[in-house]
């Protein structure tokens, strides 16, 4: 098994970044992908991003790509979501995840552990 912490959310004004991390404990943190999801107040959780076990291949939603940008340190046990040019609309709770193996990095349904998530609000 794994834990997961997500940390690094917060109010910031529209335009600006945030970096978010999470630190996971248990099991080889290098024998998972990992994920980053978001869910706004009344509506699904969805996909924001994803990094492969190396870090060499990444996945991204279409309405982050370019802004954002996934990365990992396997020597920490940690993932980042570096957030730029943030909107009001990424407002939402932001969980990161994990799963051995995938067939769809985007489906929530194929990652078998989650943190707990960390809050960000953008304000216009």
């Amino acid at each position: 098994q794994v834990q997961l912490v997500e940390s690094g959310g917060g109010l910031v004004q529209a335009g600006g970044s945030l970096r978010l991390s999470c630190a996971a404990s248990g099991r080889t943190f290098s024998s998972y992908v990992m994920g980053w999801f978001r869910q706004a107040p009344g509506k699904e959780r969805e996909f924001v991003a994803a990094i492969s076990w190396s870090g060499g291949s990444t996945y991204y939603a279409d309405s982050v790509k370019g802004r954002f940008t996934i990365s990992r340190d396997n020597a920490k046990n940690t993932v980042y979501l570096r957030m730029n040019s943030l909107k009001p609309e990424d407002t939402a709770v932001y969980y990161c995840a994990a799963t051995e193996d995938y067939t769809d990095y985007a489906s929530t349904y194929e990652y078998d552990y989650w943190g707990q998530g960390t809050q960000v609000t953008v304000s216009s």
